[in-house]
């Protein structure tokens, strides 16, 4: 392994990650003239996308005529608590009509009213019916839609390939390196300008909506080494419901379209308990609201014989299930034999969503690194302390397509290719390290992580299980110096594993110092020894890694003003929020 061979390739644009938004990117650079390559772990039919199912926000205002950008806005800047970009959420709320549009004309193929105009359905804590919809698959119809698009622009989409490291010379990035997962084989890919498309972190918690060895934090650690900075590591979304059986496949996602087509939560005294936490918007409350109403329902003894709470549809048709959400019905069919339109679900608190990320610019999703942009998960700033279900599609489009317009301008400018021997070699020295020797295999290590991120910086954390948690995390790292890798021709997943563990474990103590220092509850970040919104925290928190000493910082940045106008906004569009008038003043 210790071999300094690899072969280069050469383009315009690299984009890292093949899931929703590296694939708006590139298409978005492709249509504007230039060469881009997309790296891709996984194969690229499936990416993480295909994991949001239930719907993409626009507000059209197709089935309630009153809504408007401005409502939708008002919506996701208020249930982010105040502390989102409020930029971002502008350029969401008014540019996801048209990024919906062009999605479905390009084959999202999504439910469409009598009169041709797209059906909308309701998403917890929006004001009115905003998500379109393709049933309860909508991400893999929009995935499935940037392939074929991709393809006819003949785009490179390169599967099994693994970014290792970012190429940076004098604050400019030139580039990446990548690692074949079957082969072995590396690869320096030059270009003027990368986007990093990576997804976010959730996958280091034991019960999880993400796959194994996806989501793994990989794209932050990248963004660190690379001199870029993350924000609001600690605002991880836990959505309220996972699958709780068969236990291999814990967690997984129960799409919110199921609460958003009439399902409701019962208790194991068939008590519908919502109404003790949101009378007003029950099940369809906000993800941080019901996430914590079905926790306090099962940590109180009120949750079902395997630690759940019921989610029961049982109420509306078979055909009306088939027609609204027919994956989910599937989905239980074949794991637990159980037929929902008969039984209810058994659902439980997962990990679902990183709204933390690397910092960029709100306009451009630039980094402060020359030539490097972030879009998609991966990217902080949009979501505040709560994602609303349906805003992720929405992002992931636009952001997409603006990351990419942005890099096509610095490239156009900037079309003198830089190169490092240097920075070269240090990438080579960062896969070579990992020698082959050693005792300690690295699985039982990436297991125990995500034991450690659910018990003591799970849905409700405090100082001491903070703390604990840190301790423990720093022995993982002591213990993976006698990490034992298994090298051979054929197969390199040990090295991959070893690869993610790194990255996991730094952006889990950028989750657990940012908690620490984020003394209040606020969202989806819940403190039992601070249980209450605290308005002298209006802030984002901010890491950075120190090159000399190589540990993570966390500062401390006020949260600009709200521009008049969209004070204004906010002041007279009708909406009921848990914080209504504490944060806008």
């Amino acid at each position: 392994m210790s071999t300094k061979n690899h072969t280069t390739q050469l383009s315009n644009i690299l984009v890292i990650g093949c899931g929703g938004a590296g694939l708006r990117a590139a298409i978005e650079i492709r249509l504007s003239g230039l060469e881009v390559s997309v790296l891709g772990k996984r194969a690229k039919t499936d990416s993480h996308t295909v994991l949001a199912a239930g719907g993409i926000n626009a507000a059209f205002g197709n089935v309630d005529s009153e809504d408007s950008w401005e409502q939708h806005f008002a919506d996701t800047y208020l249930e982010g608590y105040g502390i989102g970009d409020a930029l971002q959420v502008e350029i969401m709320a008014k540019e996801s009509p048209a990024s919906v549009n062009e999605i479905d004309k390009w084959g999202a193929n999504f439910a469409k009213l009598d009169n041709g105009n797209l059906d909308q359905r309701f998403f917890g804590a929006h004001t009115y019916r905003r998500t379109c919809y393709s049933g309860d698959f909508t991400g893999l119809s929009i995935l499935n839609t940037l392939i074929k698009k991709a393809e006819r622009l003949g785009i490179l989409i390169h599967d099994k390939q693994y970014v290792t490291e970012l190429l940076i010379k004098d604050g400019t990035c030139f580039g990446a390196m990548s690692l074949n997962t079957s082969t072995f084989e590396r690869t320096v890919h030059l270009a003027n300008a990368v986007i990093i498309c990576t997804g976010g972190h959730t996958r280091i918690w034991k019960r999880s909506s993400s796959r194994r060895d996806e989501n793994t934090g990989d794209g932050y650690h990248l963004g660190l080494k690379a001199g870029c900075k993350l924000i609001d590591m600690e605002m991880v979304q836990f959505h309220p419901s996972g699958m709780l059986l068969p236990r291999d496949i814990a967690g997984t996602l129960v799409t919110e379209a199921v609460r958003g087509e009439g399902g409701r939560l019962i208790n194991n005294k068939g008590e519908r308990f919502m109404v003790n936490y949101d009378k007003e918007r029950m099940e369809l409350s906000t993800r941080d609201r019901v996430t914590m109403a079905n926790y306090t329902e099962i940590l109180e003894g009120r949750g079902t014989a395997n630690g759940g709470v019921y989610l029961d549809i049982t109420h509306k048709s078979k055909e009306f299930i088939m027609e609204k959400i027919p994956s989910i019905y599937k989905q239980f069919l074949e794991t637990q034999n159980l037929d929902i339109s008969k039984k209810p679900m058994e659902v439980a608190p997962t990990a679902h969503y990183s709204m933390g990320g690397i910092l960029i610019t709100p306009e451009e999703h630039s980094t402060s690194i020359k030539g490097l942009y972030a879009a998609g998960e991966v990217a902080g700033g949009l979501h505040g302390a709560n994602r609303l279900g349906g805003n992720s599609l929405a992002e992931i489009l636009i952001f997409g397509k603006r990351s990419g317009l942005a890099s096509v301008n610095y490239s156009k400018k900037n079309n003198i290719q830089l190169h490092s021997d240097m920075a070269i070699k240090n990438a080579h020295e960062n896969i070579d390290k990992f020698d082959g020797k050693g005792t300690e295999s690295v699985r039982p290590l990436q297991e125990y992580l995500s034991n450690i991120m659910w018990e003591y910086s799970g849905v409700i954390k405090n100082q001491e299980s903070l703390d604990l948690g840190l301790k423990k995390i720093q022995e993982i790292k002591d213990i993976i110096q006698q990490r034992k890798i298994k090298l051979d021709g054929a197969n390199c997943q040990d090295l991959i594993m070893a690869l993610d563990l790194e990255s996991s474990l730094t952006s889990a103590q950028a989750t657990i110092l940012c908690a620490l220092n984020r003394k209040e509850s606020r969202g989806a970040h819940q403190r039992s020894d601070y249980p209450q919104l605290n308005t002298s925290k209006n802030c984002n928190y901010i890491v950075n890694l120190n090159k000399q000493t190589l540990n993570l910082e966390i500062s401390e940045r006020k949260i600009s003003p709200l521009r008049n106008d969209l004070k204004l906004i906010i002041n007279h569009t009708s909406k009921v929020s848990n914080f209504e008038g504490k944060l806008i003043e």
